[in-house]
């Protein structure tokens, strides 16, 4: 007796797509690092919450000065209420900065920590007296 195909067999069984990413993953994080992001974000955020404002952060930092220093010339829509806005996107990092795992959140925190510094350096006018206060609140 001939085999029978798999599409035969299968039927009219909807085709499963692969989801494209719709922002890059954090680079240099262990896997233990993206597996405990994922847990969080599946329990207290949406899928790719961190990576998202990740990305943000780093598009402000490694962007034109202009978006530092004028809040309304930068990529947001002015409302501080909104989140679009580089502290509503540096205070998500910060929450999940404090929710993760301690050696988790020591590897994201260095990938943040070299931003910060970026973001500092360039824009000599943000009042900022150390990395360890809320200073992106100013933003």
């Amino acid at each position: 007796m001939p085999r029978r195909r798999p599409s035969v067999l299968r039927g009219e069984l909807p085709v499963r797509g692969v989801r494209r990413r719709r922002y890059p993953p954090i680079d240099r994080l262990s896997g233990s690092c993206v597996a405990a992001l994922r847990r969080l974000e599946r329990a207290r955020f949406w899928p790719e919450a961190t990576e998202e404002a990740f990305w943000h952060w780093r598009a402000l930092a490694h962007g034109p000065l202009r978006h530092l220093v004028d809040p309304l010339v930068g990529p947001d829509c002015g409302l501080p209420e909104c989140g679009c806005h580089g502290a509503g996107f540096r205070g998500h990092l910060e929450t999940v900065l404090h929710a993760l795992p301690r050696k988790s959140a020591r590897e994201l925190r260095t990938l943040v920590r070299v931003l910060d510094e970026k973001i500092l350096a360039r824009a000599a006018v943000i009042p900022a007296d150390s990395l360890d206060v809320p200073w992106w609140r100013e933003l």
